[in-house]
C-alpha cells in the first residue's frame, strides 16, 4: 500500500472523529461474523445478556469489554471467533417498567388485558433493544449481530419447553407448596437475587405464651408479632433442661386462643434468646421445615397484597404493618407482650418495586435442585471442569451448589415463558407438555410465567440451535470458551448454565469463567440511583472516547477485584492515547511515499533499531502471555511502558538521528524499523483501544482490509538481540544521569558541559565509541572523553552506571559539600541493596527452593550492587581528600 501518509493523521488527536463511522465500516465489512471456517479453530464467547430496561450501566461496559478485548485477540490469533450477542427479557424487571409506564397514563395491566399488555411490553423491548445496540456500537464491541438471540425468540422458547417438560417427565419439577420470597405490591414470587437487603432499626418484642391448665408461661420473642396468628407451635432444643418437662404440653396463642403444642427440635439454638422460638411455617422458610418435620399445620395470615385475610381473626383486611401496631398494643393491653427492645437487622426488599419482601406460602413450580446439583459438583472432579479465574471463586460456587435448596421457577407475571402446564376444567388433571393439549378449549393453561433465571441458565446452548443438537453452530461453537460475568451472580446465573448444560448436554458450558468485581465510585461506594453517583458510560465515551474508556476499564484493577472510578485516571489512558497518536504521526510525516513493500530489516540496525526489536519481541511476549491469562492489567503495563517510555521517548527521539541526516540507507532502515513496530503495536493495542488503533494503522504501510483481521505479532527470535539491550540499558543509565546532574546543578540541556566516561573494561570502551553520536545528541557535552584511565578533575560531578564511571567537571557550579552528602546517601543505598541481596542468598530456603534462573539473577544483581559500592566509596575517599 502506498499513500501519501504524512497527510494521514489530523494534528489533533479527537476520539470523537477517529470513532464516529468506524464501527459501520467493521460491521459492513464482516469482520466481527464467525466464518465457519474448518481450517480454523472455533472460539466462543457469548454475551451475558443485558435487560431490555434501559440503559448499559459501566458494569456492562466493564464486562462486554473484556470479552471484546479476548475476541479481538484471539480473531487476530487466526481463530474462527464467534461472539455472540443478545438479550434478556428480564421478566419482572421489563414488566415493573412497562406497569410503571402504564400507570403514568393512568392505566394498569389489567385494564389492558393479558395480550394487549404483552404487544406492549414487546413495543418496548424493540426500543431499548435497538437503543442497546448504538450502546454497543459506541464501545466498539465486534459482536456478530448475525447470530444474534433474545431469551424469548422462538428458538429459546423451544430450549424452554423442551427443559421444563424433560424435567418434569423425570420428576425433577413438581408443584406444590413452599415458603417464598413474595413481593405484595407486584403480588410475584422473586428469585433471591431480587431480594435486597437493607439494614433496618426495629423492634424485638418479648413475649410470654401461657401454658394450658397452669399458671406458668413460655417466654418467645420476634420481630414480626403480626405473623403469630399463623404459629402453630413453640419449639425448643431437645436438650435444653430448662423446657424437658414442657415438651409435648400445650399453650394458648394469645389473641387467637388455639391451643399449640411445644416440640423439641435441633433447630432451636438453645444460647439465643429465651431458647423458645414460636413456629410459623406459613411465613417463615426455617419454620416451615420444622413444621414438615413435626406435621404442623400451615395457616396463612395474609393476602397476596399483603393485607391480613381471614385468619387474622378481628384484623383481617388491615394492611400487615398497621396490624402489627395493632397486635403490640392489644397485647401490651393483656400484659402478654412485657418488653420491646431495639433491634437493628437486615430487612429484605424488592428489587424492582422497593416493598419490603414476605416469607410468604404458595403453591408454586419447584425444581428439584439436589440431583442436578450432585452432578454439576462432580463435573468439578472431572477433566472437563470449569476453570474459575480468579480460582478461589470456584470455591464459592461449591459453596452454593453444597447448600443448595430446590428452586421456585414460577412467576405471577405475564411478561415471561408461560409455563407449559394446562388443568383440565373439569377433572383438574394437570397436563405438562411441548404443545397445548389437543381439546385445549377443556384446559386452561397455568396463568404463571418462569422465572428468568430458567431461561437465561441455557443460554450457551440455546442460543446454539439446541434442542437441535445436529444444529451446525451448536456442533462447531459449543461448548464455549469463556463466560465474563460479575461476582454476585455466581449462583444466580453461572451455577444454573453449569447444572442445566451438564444434565442437557453432557458437557460444561464453558471452559473458563472470568469473574469481575463491581464497579464503584472514587470513595468505595457501590453506584446507585439514591447516592447519585452513577456514571453513564455514554457520558465518559462522550467526553473522552471509546479507547480510553476501555483501556481505564480493562487496566484498572486485577481479575475478581472490585474497581474504583476516577475521571482523572479516564483522563490519563486520554493523555496516552494522545501520546500514541502524536509518535505516529510523527512517524508517518517521516514515511512519505513509504510503501508495506519497502519495509527492509536486512540493513545494517543501529543499536536503537536493534534494542527497540527486541523490546517489542518482549512485549508482544507479555502481552500475550497476560491476556490470554485475563490479566489485562499486567497487558496494559507492559504495553503502557513499551510505547510511552521506550518507543516514544526513547526510541523515536534517537531515530531523528538518521531521519534527519544525509545517509538515505539509513533514513531507509530507520523508516522501515519504525513501520514494523508501530504496525507491531498497533496490532497489540488494538483489543484494548480498537478506534485509534485502525486509523492509524489504515494510515500505516500494511496489507489486508483492516486490523481487526490482520495477524496477531509474534516473537521473533532473529530480531532479538540481549547484547543491544544491555548496551542500551547502559546508554540510556548515562544520559539519564547527566540529565539528573545537570537537574541538581541547575544547568540546562542547552548549554554545553564537558563530559569524560571512565571504564576499565575493553569492550565497554568499544560500545561508547560507538555509541558516542547518541551521547553527543543527549548530553550535548562540550567535550566527550571516553578513556579506559582519565585524570579526574577535583572538582566535578560524578554519576557510577554498571561497567563505567562519569564526570562532570562543574567548577563554580556545584557545591562539593553537597557533592559529598549526595555521595554518601546514594552510599546507602548500595550498601542497602548489598545488605538485602546478601541475606537472600544467605537464606538456604530461598537457594534450593527458587529456580536456578531467579538465584543467578540474584547472584548477578549482588556483583552489580557491590561494584557500584566500590565505586561511590573512593569517589568519597576522593573528594574527601
Amino acid at each position: 500500500m502506498s499513500k501519501d501518509q504524512g497527510s494521514s493523521l489530523p494534528p489533533k488527536y479527537n476520539p470523537q472523529e477517529i470513532e464516529k463511522g468506524r464501527y459501520q465500516f467493521w460491521i459492513d465489512g464482516k469482520f466481527f461474523e464467525a466464518t465457519g471456517d474448518e481450517t480454523k479453530e472455533p472460539y466462543t464467547i457469548v454475551i451475558p445478556p443485558p435487560n431490555v430496561t434501559g440503559k448499559l450501566h459501566l458494569g456492562h461496559a466493564w464486562d462486554t469489554t473484556m470479552q471484546d478485548t479476548v475476541s479481538r485477540m484471539k480473531r487476530m490469533q487466526g481463530y474462527d471467533v464467534l461472539w455472540l450477542p443478545g438479550m434478556d427479557h428480564a421478566g419482572i424487571a421489563t414488566q415493573a417498567k412497562v406497569e410503571a409506564k402504564l400507570k403514568e397514563q393512568g392505566k394498569s395491566r389489567y385494564d389492558c388485558g393479558r395480550e394487549k399488555f404483552i404487544e406492549t411490553v414487546w413495543e418496548w423491548k424493540e426500543e431499548y433493544a435497538d437503543f442497546i445496540r448504538k450502546q454497543w456500537e459506541k464501545l466498539g464491541l465486534g459482536l456478530d449481530y448475525s447470530r444474534e438471540r433474545f431469551t424469548m425468540d422462538d428458538g429459546l422458547s423451544d430450549a424452554v419447553r423442551e427443559v421444563f417438560v424433560t424435567l418434569y417427565e423425570k420428576g425433577l419439577i413438581y408443584r406444590g407448596e413452599y415458603i417464598i420470597n413474595w413481593d405484595p405490591q407486584t403480588k410475584t414470587a422473586l428469585s433471591d437475587i431480587e431480594v435486597i437487603y437493607q439494614e433496618l432499626q426495629g423492634h424485638f418484642y418479648h413475649f410470654r405464651y401461657p401454658l394450658k391448665d397452669s399458671d406458668e408461661s413460655i417466654e418467645i420473642a420476634t420481630t414480626r408479632p403480626e405473623t403469630m396468628l399463623g404459629d402453630t407451635a413453640i419449639a425448643v432444643h431437645p436438650d435444653d433442661e430448662r423446657y424437658q418437662h414442657l415438651i409435648g404440653r400445650k399453650v394458648i396463642l394469645p389473641i387467637v386462643g388455639r391451643e399449640i403444642e411445644i416440640v423439641a427440635d435441633d433447630y432451636v439454638d438453645m444460647e439465643f434468646g429465651s431458647g423458645a422460638v414460636k413456629i410459623t411455617p406459613a411465613h417463615d422458610p426455617n419454620d416451615f421445615e420444622v413444621g414438615n418435620r413435626h406435621n404442623l399445620e400451615r395457616i396463612l395470615v395474609m393476602n397476596e397484597d399483603g393485607t391480613m385475610n381471614e385468619n387474622a381473626g378481628k384484623y383481617e383486611g388491615m394492611d400487615r404493618f398497621a396490624c402489627r401496631k395493632q397486635i403490640v398494643k392489644d397485647l401490651q393491653d393483656s400484659g402478654v407482650l412485657f418488653k420491646i427492645e431495639d433491634h437493628t437487622h437486615q430487612v429484605g426488599h424488592s428489587e424492582r418495586s422497593g416493598a419490603v419482601v414476605e416469607p410468604y406460602l404458595s403453591t408454586q413450580w419447584f425444581v428439584d435442585m439436589q440431583p442436578l446439583a450432585d452432578a454439576a459438583v462432580a463435573l468439578q472432579n472431572s477433566e472437563e471442569k470449569v476453570n474459575f479465574v480468579p480460582e478461589r471463586f470456584e470455591r464459592t460456587y461449591l459453596h452454593w451448589m453444597d447448600n443448595i435448596r430446590d428452586w421456585c421457577i414460577s412467576r405471577q407475571l405475564w411478561w415471561g415463558h408461560r409455563i407449559p402446564a394446562w388443568y383440565h376444567k373439569e377433572t383438574g388433571e394437570v397436563y405438562v407438555g411441548r404443545e397445548a393439549p389437543e381439546d385445549v378449549e377443556n384446559w386452561d393453561q397455568d396463568e404463571d410465567v418462569l422465572d428468568t433465571w430458567f431461561s437465561s441458565g441455557l443460554w450457551p446452548f440455546s442460543t446454539m440451535g439446541w434442542p437441535d443438537t445436529d444444529s451446525e453452530d451448536f456442533k462447531r461453537y459449543f461448548p464455549t470458551d469463556v463466560l465474563v460475568t460479575g461476582y454476585d451472580i455466581i449462583f444466580f446465573w453461572v451455577a444454573r448454565m453449569i447444572f442445566q448444560s451438564k444434565e442437557f448436554t453432557g458437557h460444561r458450558p464453558f471452559k473458563d469463567v472470568l469473574i469481575h468485581g463491581l464497579i464503584r465510585d472514587a470513595e468505595g461506594r457501590k453506584m446507585s440511583k439514591s447516592l447519585g453517583n452513577g456514571v453513564d458510560p455514554m457520558d465518559v465515551i462522550d467526553k473522552y472516547g471509546a479507547d480510553s474508556l476501555r483501556y481505564f476499564l480493562l487496566t484498572g484493577s486485577s481479575p475478581g477485584q472490585d474497581l474504583r472510578f476516577y475521571w482523572d485516571k479516564v483522563e490519563a489512558t486520554w493523555n496516552f492515547a494522545n501520546k500514541v497518536w502524536n509518535a505516529s504521526r510523527f512517524s508517518l510525516m517521516n514515511m512519505a511515499d513509504f510503501s508495506y513493500e519497502d519495509i527492509d530489516l536486512t540493513g545494517e540496525l543501529s543499536l536503537a533499531d536493534k534494542w527497540i526489536l527486541t523490546r517489542l519481541n518482549e512485549t508482544i511476549e507479555q502481552v500475550t502471555k497476560n491476556t490470554n491469562k485475563y490479566e489485562f492489567g499486567e497487558a496494559g503495563r507492559h504495553l503502557y511502558n513499551f510505547i510511552w517510555d521506550e518507543l516514544c521517548d526513547w526510541y523515536i527521539e534517537m531515530a531523528k538521528i538518521p531521519l534527519y541526516g544525509d545517509d538515505e540507507a539509513k533514513k531507509q532502515t530507520t523508516r522501515s524499523v519504525l513501520a514494523y513496530v508501530l504496525d507491531n503495536t498497533m496490532r497489540m493495542l488494538h483489543p484494548y483501544m480498537p478506534f485509534i488503533t485502525e486509523e492509524i494503522w489504515q494510515a500505516l504501510p500494511h496489507q489486508g482490509p483492516s486490523i481487526t483481521v490482520a495477524k496477531w505479532p509474534e516473537f521473533r527470535g532473529d530480531f532479538h538481540d540481549e547484547k543491544a539491550s544491555q548496551e542500551m540499558k547502559r546508554l540510556v543509565s548515562i544520559i539519564k544521569a547527566v540529565r539528573n546532574i545537570r537537574a541538581e546543578v541547575n544547568t540546562p540541556m542547552s548549554k554545553p558541559i564537558s563530559l569524560y566516561i571512565q571504564t576499565e573494561d575493553e569492550a565497554v570502551l568499544k560500545e561508547l565509541e560507538n555509541e558516542r553520536e547518541y551521547l553527543q545528541r543527549f548530553c550535548n557535552p562540550s567535550e566527550l572523553l571516553i578513556a579506559g584511565k582519565i585524570d579526574v578533575p577535583e572538582k566535578a560531578m560524578s554519576a557510577v552506571v554498571t561497567g563505567a564511571e562519569l564526570f562532570l567537571p562543574l567548577e563554580g557550579l556545584i557545591d562539593f559539600d553537597k557533592e559529598i552528602k549526595r555521595l554518601e546517601s546514594e552510599l546507602d543505598k548500595w550498601n542497602k541493596e548489598v545488605e538485602r541481596v546478601q541475606k537472600k542468598l544467605a537464606n538456604e530456603g530461598f537457594v534450593k527452593k527458587a529456580p536456578q534462573i531467579v538465584v543467578d539473577e540474584e547472584k548477578q544483581k549482588e556483583q552489580d550492587y557491590l561494584e557500584k559500592q566500590a565505586k561511590v566509596k573512593a569517589r568519597l575517599s576522593e573528594l574527601k581528600g
